[in-house]
Formats: structure tokens, C-alpha cells, sequence
């Protein structure tokens, strides 16, 4: 593997980057970090990647909501660049190209939040909206409105601590926006975004190759959607692989109403199978997209009811597209390919045809919130026409 601390580190890598790493993780307390003992052990060679570092960056993915696979590439070096911060330690302002990333950002936003002024989604990163957040408060609070965190910013923080917490303010306007958005779908943009792509195909097995199978499901979905007034966006094309920052940008800039990511997953263990989703969420009740986790919850239960596939249950990551889509954004884990059940289902396009349903079936119970009264697993596209042609 490389050895820089920008490309991917693993078991076995060697050299400074890998002491880099290592002394980052383990000056790191105990709270960020449970699974920490021994890497400061003076027997090891502090410049190998061995499995106690191994385990302890697993934990440390598994703490941050990340991919947990040990491995160090850039999203992961980032999050544990960033946990060294606490809010008060520098100096905090927007630099747009170079947004300033960290554990002292996510305290910032959640304070913010909790105070009134809108700083958006925690999501640990000094943009724009975090920075128009900073300004206002500074106005109210008669400071000069430079939109930078320092000493002064900090102590008026202080001085405005509530006595009395209560839900997000952040998770209420989210819920807030989808209820007053009202029941129907028409007029509605979502983005679809088909894994991977181009040169990059994902996993591939039993003769399917993930790009593909996510690819023909989209394009279902996106019949379905359009024919009850749906706008659908991609964020890709067959031989396009935008990153996941792009994929993200491209959502924000169409003001969607959210995203769907599709994937298959793949496993060395054969029998590996089933359909999980995934939604915003790490460590603190306040960075949480419920409104995300409710699709996500919904979704799952669509699909497995209608296909049996096994419950793999809806999971909380700070994934990158998941984080930094201003909009619910959920991820699916349409079956294993390297699973050989889930491939010869994933290869039927009867089987396509029915996860298709079940994600605009899913969909429109999102919006219909209280309303919703159905049975998962059996509300049929005429029972939401006929339902909404009833409430119009």
C-alpha cells in the first residue's frame, strides 16, 4: 500500500505516515477513541501498520459513522485530522476551497442550532451556511459581524449558555419543511444516484456487475417517478464516476427534495446476504437527518416485505454524499451480489421491477406522514392515486 497518509494505509504499510497516523489516534481521549490502549506501547515499531493499530482505527471508523475497514484513506485521515479540535482551541472561519474541518466545527453548529440561528446540518464543516449562522448571532450580540470565531465570539458563547435544552431545532425544521410540504409527489425533484460508474464498476459477480444492475434500477424508478410529475436528476451517466463531493454539489445546486443512492454490496463471506439502509447520523443525537432515517426505515421495510430478502436493518454513517447533501439522502444496499440467491433475484428484471415500487411506495409514504395508515409491504401504486385523488 502507499505510504502517504493522503492515499490509503493498511495492514502492513510502513513509514512516517503510519507514526502519523498512529500518534494522532492515540492522543485522542478515551472518549473518541475506546478502542486506544496500546498504541503507545514502546515495544511496538511505531511506523508499521500492525493489527493494534488496525483495531483501533476500526473503532475510530465505527465511532465516526464511517466505512469501517481499517483501512486509512483520505475521508478517514480527515475525520481523525479533525478530532483533535475542540471548540476554543483556533480560530474558525469560512475559506471557500479550504473549509476548516473538525470536532470544534460540529461544537459550533450544534451550538449555533440550539441557539436559534440556523448553521444548517452538523456536519463538522465551516461552509457558507455555518458562516451566515456566526454573522447573525455576532449582530445580535452587538459584536462586529465578521463571520470568524475567536475570543470574543467564543465568550459571548459562554455568557448565552441555555439553562434549558430541549430537540434539535435543526431535526424540527426538517420534519417541519416535509409537513407543510404537503402529500403530493408531482413537482417534486429527487436525485438518483446510480453507484459508481465508467471505469469504476463496483463488485461484480455471478455474471452482474453492480454498475450496471444500479444503473437499469434507476432508470425503473425513474419511470415510475416521472409518470406521476416527478422531476429525477442523475448524478451520473453510463460512463461518467463523479466523486461523492460532486455527486453531493450536484444536489445542492439542483435544490432537490432528496436523494436516493443504489447499490449493491458484495462480501468474501458467501453468505452474506440481504438489503440494508443507510442515512445521516453519527455520534450525537443533534448530527442526525431524521427525516432521512425515517425514509430509510420506511424503504427497508418496503423491500423486505415485498421481496423477503433479508433484514439488514437502517444504519446512522457520515458517509460523504450523506453528509453533505443539504437534503434527506439515503443510501440502499439492494442485496449481495456475491451472495448466489440475491444475484439470481437482482438479475430478474421482475425482481428490479418490485424494488422499484417499493422505493415509490416508500416515497410517497414519507410525504404522507400521519396520514399514512398502510400496511407495509402491500400498498399498491393505484391505492396512492386513488388516496391522493380523495385528499386533493
Amino acid at each position: 500500500m502507499s505510504d502517504s497518509k493522503y492515499g490509503l494505509l493498511g495492514l502492513g504499510s510502513r513509514g512516517p505516515a503510519v507514526a502519523d497516523v498512529r500518534a494522532r489516534l492515540a492522543s485522542l481521549p478515551a472518549d473518541q477513541l475506546p478502542e486506544g490502549a496500546g498504541l503507545t506501547d514502546p515495544a511496538v515499531a511505531v511506523e508499521v501498520f500492525d493489527e493494534v493499530l488496525e483495531r483501533a482505527v476500526r473503532a475510530f471508523q465505527q465511532h465516526k459513522g464511517l466505512i469501517v475497514d481499517g483501512v486509512v484513506g483520505v475521508e478517514t485521515f480527515a475525520a481523525i485530522d479533525g478530532a483533535r479540535w475542540s471548540l476554543g482551541d483556533r480560530i474558525l472561519m469560512h475559506t471557500p476551497g479550504h473549509l476548516q474541518r473538525g470536532e470544534d466545527v460540529v461544537a459550533l453548529q450544534e451550538r449555533l442550532n440550539t441557539l436559534g440561528f440556523a448553521a444548517g446540518r452538523v456536519d463538522g464543516r465551516f461552509g457558507p451556511e455555518t458562516e451566515r449562522a456566526v454573522r447573525s448571532f455576532q449582530r445580535s450580540y452587538g459584536l462586529p459581524g465578521d463571520g470568524s470565531v475567536g475570543p470574543e465570539t467564543l465568550r459571548a458563547f459562554e455568557d448565552l449558555r441555555r439553562s434549558v435544552s430541549g430537540g434539535s431545532a435543526t431535526i424540527l425544521r426538517e420534519r417541519e419543511l416535509i409537513r407543510r410540504s404537503g402529500h403530493s409527489l408531482s413537482g417534486r425533484t429527487i436525485v438518483l444516484d446510480p453507484g459508481h460508474g465508467g471505469s469504476n464498476t463496483g463488485a461484480s459477480a455471478h455474471g452482474l456487475v453492480e454498475s450496471q444492475v444500479v444503473m437499469d434500477l434507476a432508470r425503473r424508478i425513474e419511470g415510475r417517478l416521472t409518470a406521476i410529475g416527478v422531476s429525477v436528476i442523475y448524478t451520473r451517466t453510463d460512463s461518467t464516476c463523479p466523486t461523492e463531493d460532486e455527486r453531493a454539489a450536484l444536489a445542492n445546486a439542483a435544490g432537490a427534495d432528496l436523494v436516493i443512492s443504489l447499490h449493491c454490496d458484495s462480501h468474501d463471506a458467501g453468505d452474506a446476504s440481504g438489503v440494508a439502509t443507510f442515512f445521516f447520523g453519527r455520534d450525537r443525537a443533534t448530527t442526525w437527518s431524521a427525516v432521512g432515517e425515517h425514509f430509510a426505515d420506511l424503504l427497508l421495510r418496503e423491500v423486505v416485505a415485498r421481496t423477503g430478502l433479508a433484514n439488514c436493518r437502517s444504519h446512522g454513517r457520515s458517509w460523504t454524499l450523506l453528509q453533505q447533501t443539504r437534503m434527506p439522502a439515503v443510501r440502499v444496499e439492494a442485496g449481495y451480489l456475491s451472495h448466489p440467491e440475491d444475484a439470481a433475484r437482482l438479475a430478474d428484471p421482475a425482481f428490479r421491477d418490485t424494488v422499484a415500487e417499493a422505493v415509490l411506495v416508500s416515497l410517497q409514504r414519507l410525504y404522507l406522514g400521519d396520514d399514512d395508515t398502510a400496511t407495509t409491504g402491500v400498498l399498491r401504486l393505484g391505492d396512492l392515486r386513488a388516496f391522493l385523488a380523495a385528499h386533493g
